[in-house]
């Protein structure tokens, strides 16, 4: 790649936020923004979609805020979240008053880039296998299917997560793909186009059909779509169970997406 390590950690972490503002949108989502705080609950029971994104308090009040919070996103039925620090956080040691209240601090995944210029496209897939974007309410139906499935959430989000998606339409810059075998959805991605970079979210495959080169080509099909109109550059935070693919594919770990945790039912 022709840009710097530096520029494109700061894209992975901006497609990021973007995406997160994005999903805010949608009547599903609840978006907060004040000069003090930002935080997301989009009512998923996964720690990926429910945040505080931004602080900026001082020493005198961050307790009493950070009690709120975990207050409120309980008061909604959120029982685990993330708490994103960032150099620029205030008071600077956040980590350590999130620590007091319970939090626990992870080593996120990675954070991935790829020049789509010199994407590795190798893969075999049977031709019963195809790939379609969604572009209606029932494929939005299939997609969640696949989604929760993967990802090992509950069955009985599945209308949350319907509901949080269908309220973003169905247009660019976020669009979600199913791959098809036999007819049966079994695997799913969803594109972000956000601060000049192709952002890959929601890879996922139904555990029946793993290790078939499914997820290698569902994260190809948007990439390359991305890539027809003009964008250059693909991101991406790995699983472990996805790292060696999208290495393979020519992805590059430029950083990790470090942040707090909290599981308020415990604290």
């Amino acid at each position: 790649m022709n840009i710097s390590e530096q520029t494109m950690v700061t894209a992975i972490k901006a497609n990021l936020f973007e995406y997160f503002d994005y999903l805010g949108r949608s009547p599903q989502a609840e978006l907060s923004e004040s000069p003090e705080m930002k935080w997301l609950i989009t009512g998923i029971p996964h720690p990926f979609l429910n945040h505080v994104l931004r602080t900026q308090l001082t020493s005198s009040s961050v307790d009493a805020r950070i009690g709120e919070t975990l207050g409120y996103f309980h008061s909604k039925g959120i029982t685990e979240f993330s708490w994103w620090t960032e150099p620029d956080s205030q008071p600077p040691d956040l980590g350590e008053h999130l620590l007091a209240h319970g939090l626990s601090y992870m080593d996120g995944s990675p954070g991935m880039a790829c020049n789509l210029l010199k994407l590795n496209e190798a893969v075999t897939t049977p031709s019963e296998f195809t790939i379609k974007y969604v572009q209606d309410s029932a494929m939005l139906s299939q997609w969640v299917q696949v989604a929760v499935d993967g990802f090992g959430l509950p069955e009985t989000c599945a209308n949350t997560c319907f509901n949080l998606f269908a309220g973003l339409g169905f247009d660019l810059p976020l669009r979600n793909y199913v791959g098809f075998l036999n007819g049966k959805p079994v695997v799913s991605s969803q594109l972000f186009l956000g601060v000049g970079v192709a952002g890959i979210y929601w890879v996922s495959t139904m555990r029946k059909v793993r290790q078939r080169g499914f997820g290698t080509a569902i994260t190809l099909a948007p990439l390359r779509e991305a890539r027809d109109t003009g964008y250059t550059i693909g991101i991406l935070h790995a699983t472990e169970m996805g790292y060696s693919v999208y290495q393979r594919m020519g992805f590059q770990e430029l950083c990790k997406m470090n942040h707090f945790t909290a599981t308020i039912d415990s604290m």
